[in-house]
């Protein structure tokens, strides 16, 4: 091993000692009464009619039908995502860097009765030992702004992961207009943060475009920054329905506004997609 290779391999142990132990702690403070399914979210993810203005259901709308589909899921977290795959049909991978995070999943899928179409996998995504061409879908949920100092190594191999004609499919935050940036972040969002983490911006979209060169990116979250402020604890299904309803204008009015070229980097992130070049 050369000496300048060193401390790249010493930042990234680090990086992932920190990562591990951010979510081994919360998961330390999960109980079986928050892994269960609200069956209005299921009622949600699982409607025929899913709705373009929101991002988990247009991801689900890009998808399609998922029986039998192998899909894997990259920073697969508590598992919540794991469970609505499987439970709509698909057989799901999920890896993820946590030991705790995975004990979770594991915990979720066995309460959700899915636990036969799931396995899980402690390992960081660029070390994890998975089969060339083994997956019909790549899925990630704000993963890739996790990995920016290796994010063209996490791309090879979720491409090579991925069979051919097969989709990788991105939810993340995008910093792609920076007065814009700026002003949300004086908007007071309480979030948790892990070190080095940070919205993509147009070099790493041209970066993910060699390796996924038909990326279509559907922006998101221009008004939805004002969301957590309207709904209840975070949560549509258990908002009221004025809040409900006040959040489906402000989704509504996103999508349009966001579907304009001069006015879609306004977005505050985006779902990107698209197949693997092989």
């Amino acid at each position: 091993m050369s000496t300048e290779a060193m401390p790249t391999i010493k930042a990234r142990d680090a990086r992932w000692k920190e990562e591990a132990q951010f979510f081994d702690t919360w998961a330390e403070r999960v109980d079986d009464e928050q892994l269960y399914m609200d069956p209005l979210a299921w009622q949600r993810y699982s409607n025929p009619r899913l709705r373009r203005r929101f991002s988990k259901e247009f991801r689900l709308r890009v998808m399609g039908n998922l029986t039998g589909r192998k899909i894997l899921d990259v920073g697969c977290g508590d598992g919540l995502n794991v469970v609505t795959l499987a439970k709509l049909g698909a057989r799901v991978t999920g890896l993820d860097v946590s030991p705790g995070a995975i004990r979770v999943a594991e915990r979720r899928a066995a309460l959700a009765g899915v636990s036969d179409r799931v396995s899980l996998t402690c390992s960081p995504v660029e070390t994890a030992d998975l089969r060339p061409d083994s997956f019909d879908i790549v899925w990630g949920e704000g993963i890739l702004h996790h990995v920016l100092a290796e994010l063209e190594l996490v791309l090879q191999h979720v491409v090579r992961w991925t069979k051919p004609g097969g989709l990788l499919i991105f939810a993340e935050p995008l910093n792609l207009n920076q007065t814009l940036r700026g002003i949300r972040q004086r908007i007071p969002v309480v979030t948790e943060a892990t070190p080095d983490e940070r919205p993509l911006v147009a070099a790493e979209l041209e970066l993910m475009r060699r390796y996924i060169p038909n990326l279509t990116i559907r922006h998101f979250n221009l008004l939805g920054r004002l969301d957590p402020f309207i709904l209840t604890k975070f949560n549509y299904e258990r908002s009221s329905a004025v809040r409900r309803a006040a959040v489906n204008v402000t989704g509504a009015v996103d999508y349009a506004l966001l579907s304009v070229p001069g006015l879609k980097n306004l977005g505050g992130a985006g779902v990107l997609y698209g197949q693997p070049a092989k």
